[in-house]
């Protein structure tokens, strides 16, 4: 590698000069990069002679800017056979929180001061931790595909997520994060019984299935009428159907599962299919020509009616047109049902009927791992008396003393 002066003369016979770094990089290739000023031709000669020898130096022409390393990325998620659900976030990402403030950089330009700085301009611009995390995720796969495309030879955010950071990383989600309360994200077994009671038409099946399967919503909107076992009560997940009203697998392999049903859900079950709409699709929830329902709006139609008609309501801080404050649905999500479900498979035991172990209630839900559910649940189990049992404890060593 030699740091070198060139003078050269224009066809307006004015002479320019500038200092050129002629080199081979690792690939082989002879490689010059002009400087207007020494310092600046020795300084990059330093730095690129450690990134040769490393084997990690990227030529500035021989990569491109984050923005198109996105669309290749994006690409090739999209070939891979990812649910367009998720292509459509991965797209979001890159257009609403990476390219508007890295779009145009050269991928070897990135460093790990850089990648901190970008993230703590997320951070100022509003964007909350768990965002940050994803959005810095996707970043850190772009970098993977472009290595593996030759466009760049280091992954500077992937180095950055080191054992360290990613601990930080997730104590400091965890200790934002809120155990799930019932009456407050989770209804309690009074409320679910009023919005049963309140339920009407066509959506009752739909509402009883729901709250003793636990299943997702998308599972609800995907089940067949072949999966429905009625001698043997039992409800097979095997597919779910997308916010797209696409028909797909299930989330995870775990997702696919037999779920056990009470007589209620039967009988419910056995009366809708008398009346329920004709699908090709053999759905047993569909809309009336057929298809799965529209996932935006399900929880205003199943969940919302009967909880205002049994006043489970709350001041939702807005105010109409007159200045009158606004009511609407205690639970808003259908994630709610599917919340308590997980309780009352915890804390059947208040009601008479056996308690679950934690592994029953994980493959109930469809969760990847025992450690989601009991993160997610983990409180809601039955505790002792730890108090008794330690002034037990305590009496039987005094006694001994």
């Amino acid at each position: 590698m030699s740091v070198r002066r060139r003078t050269w003369t224009t066809e307006k016979g004015v002479e320019k000069s500038a200092w050129v770094v002629d080199y081979v990089d690792t690939a082989g290739k002879r490689r010059l990069k002009s400087f207007a000023k020494k310092k600046e031709a020795d300084a990059f000669s330093a730095k690129a002679s450690v990134e040769i020898r490393d084997g990690v130096h990227v030529a500035d022409n021989a990569t491109i800017t984050v923005s198109e390393a996105g669309e290749l990325w994006l690409r090739t998620a999209e070939e891979s056979g990812l649910e367009r659900a998720t292509t459509d976030q991965y797209r979001q990402h890159i257009k609403l929180h990476i390219d508007p403030f890295l779009g145009s950089t050269k991928l070897n330009k990135l460093t790990v001061p850089a990648v901190r700085a970008y993230q703590e301009r997320l951070r100022e611009e509003g964007r909350s931790v768990s965002m940050i995390k994803r959005v810095t995720v996707s970043l850190g796969s772009i970098f993977s595909d472009a290595q593996e495309r030759g466009l760049i030879n280091r992954n500077v955010v992937r180095e950055m997520a080191g054992r360290r950071s990613k601990g930080k990383a997730r104590h400091s989600e965890r200790r934002q994060r809120r155990k799930l309360q019932v009456g407050v994200d989770i209804p309690t077994p009074a409320e679910i019984r009023a919005i049963i009671e309140n339920v009407q038409g066509r959506w009752r099946p739909m509402m009883i299935t729901a709250v003793f399967s636990g299943m997702r919503a998308s599972e609800l909107r995907g089940v067949r009428w072949v999966d429905v076992e009625f001698d043997d009560r039992a409800i097979h997940v095997r597919q779910r159907a997308d916010r797209y009203r696409d028909i797909g697998m299930p989330k995870s392999e775990a997702g696919q599962r037999v779920i056990p049903v009470p007589p209620m859900v039967v009988n419910s079950l056995r009366e809708w299919k008398l009346k329920a709409p004709k699908s090709d699709l053999d759905l047993i929830f569909p809309n009336k020509g057929g298809s799965p329902l529209a996932a935006p709006k399900l929880a205003s139609y199943l969940l919302w009616p009967p909880q205002i008609a049994s006043g489970l309501v709350v001041d939702t801080g807005k105010t109409d047109p007159k200045g009158n404050p606004v009511i609407g649905p205690k639970y808003r999500g259908m994630h709610a049902l599917r919340h308590f479900y997980a309780s009352w498979c915890i804390n059947r035991r208040s009601d008479g009927g056996l308690e679950l172990p934690l592994k029953a209630v994980q493959e109930r839900l469809g969760h990847s791992s025992i450690t989601m559910t009991m993160d997610t649940y983990g409180h809601l189990f039955p505790r002792g008396d730890d108090a008794e049992e330690l002034a037990t404890a305590e009496m039987a060593l005094m006694s001994a003393i």
